[in-house]
């Protein structure tokens, strides 16, 4: 049997502080981050769309005119990246002739990103992506001497286990950067979501640096608890893609109507600058099918741990009961994202739907629901 360790109250507060440093940082990053939309609404890409937009209503307008010695041609859409209307513009066509559109259409390209053309909206984005690895090394330090102040790994309370999803968000976010993916839209809701769940953590979740109960003092805590956190900082950037593909997809259709504005009246210029409906469905896929085995990997260590713990795999504790509930929908999601019928928008709100399971799982069962996996700490 080992002895607990002391508290080292020098490296518990040096934690402290490193928390609150990488929060400001955080937060000047997230700001460059609203510059950087901001500047790149007024670059050239704003300017061009505005140009095809009047070019358009002037070239439907002579259409009107001259409806009835134009030529009748059929356009035929077909549904490209699971859900997402495709429509092909075909100058000459013979009468009667049809025009079959598939996959990713002509019209369907990847916006130019956040900054636009701007380079004034380019050098934000930039700025923020260097303020954000750093502050990911302020809160890895953070992280890192929490551990160190108990001698144990930190995540043994909720306090501990939002401090590291969040860098497990921000991980997952610089890694697809260095990885050359251009993402870097997810700079801002990575940057807002970090924020919120930091500090929610400090200011609701924190508890002083102490030692673990007996049934968590186990080299099981290392592997159940990192796999959770990696499965939840990649949960979260396939939600930001999901909902962003709802928003591009609806944004397309509004456009294919002839609307002037985006879902909720937004700026058409925001989802110009995303990439395409399906280029968005296609990473919350990836990412979701990539991680799946990884949560399904994280169900097991912990009923392996649970029978070491406690003598049973499996006791259906609410905690083991939701995780289980967060593995079917995303089994569910994965199955429906490979079938015909639910490809797209329905896929997407089981993926949704998939989330919140996993968010209840952390947030609703720890805080409002007593089990044996109640180690919340507040």
């Amino acid at each position: 049997m080992q002895l607990a360790s002391a508290v080292d109250p020098q490296l518990a507060d040096l934690s402290n502080k490193l928390i609150y440093s990488a929060m400001a940082v955080y937060l000047i990053a997230m700001f460059a981050h609203m510059f950087e939309w901001t500047f790149g609404s007024k670059g050239a890409v704003a300017v061009r769309s505005t140009e095809q937009a009047g070019l358009a209503e002037t070239v439907a307008a002579a259409g009107a005119a001259n409806a009835k010695s134009a030529k009748k041609v059929t356009v035929t859409v077909a549904s490209a990246g699971g859900g997402t209307t495709t429509l092909t513009r075909t100058a000459l066509a013979g009468e009667g002739a049809t025009v079959v559109t598939s996959g990713r259409g002509e019209d369907e390209t990847d916006g130019p990103g956040a900054a636009g053309t701007s380079e004034r909206a380019d050098l934000a984005g930039r700025i923020a992506v260097s303020l954000t690895v750093l502050a990911a090394m302020l809160h890895a330090g953070g992280v890192l001497t929490r551990g160190l102040s108990v001698s144990r790994w930190p995540w043994g309370n909720m306090y501990e286990f939002s401090c590291a999803f969040a860098l497990a968000m921000t991980t997952a976010y610089l890694g697809l950067l260095a990885s050359r993916k251009k993402v870097r839209w997810l700079g801002l809701p990575v940057t807002l979501a970090v924020l919120l769940t930091l500090g929610v953590a400090v200011s609701v979740l924190y508890t002083e640096s102490e030692q673990l109960v007996p049934a968590l003092h186990s080299y099981w805590l290392a592997i159940h608890v990192s796999t959770a956190i990696v499965c939840g900082g990649a949960f979260y950037a396939a939600f930001i893609a999901t909902l962003l593909y709802l928003g591009k997809d609806s944004f397309d259709k509004r456009m294919a109507a002839g609307l002037a504005t985006g879902p909720l009246g937004t700026s058409p210029s925001i989802w110009r600058r995303l990439p395409a409906a399906s280029t968005l469905d296609k990473l919350s896929y990836r990412i979701n099918a990539l991680v799946f085995p990884l949560w399904t990997f994280t169900i097991i260590a912990g009923a392996i741990w649970a029978e070491a713990a406690w003598g049973k795999y499996w006791e259906w504790d609410p905690k083991e009961t939701w995780s289980f509930i967060t593995w079917v929908a995303y089994a569910c999601y994965l199955h429906a994202r490979a079938t015909a019928g639910w490809k797209g928008r329905k896929a997407a709100y089981l993926a949704l739907a998939a989330f919140a399971c996993w968010l209840f799982n952390y947030y609703g069962v720890n805080i409002f629901v007593t089990g044996k996996h109640s180690y919340a700490g507040i």
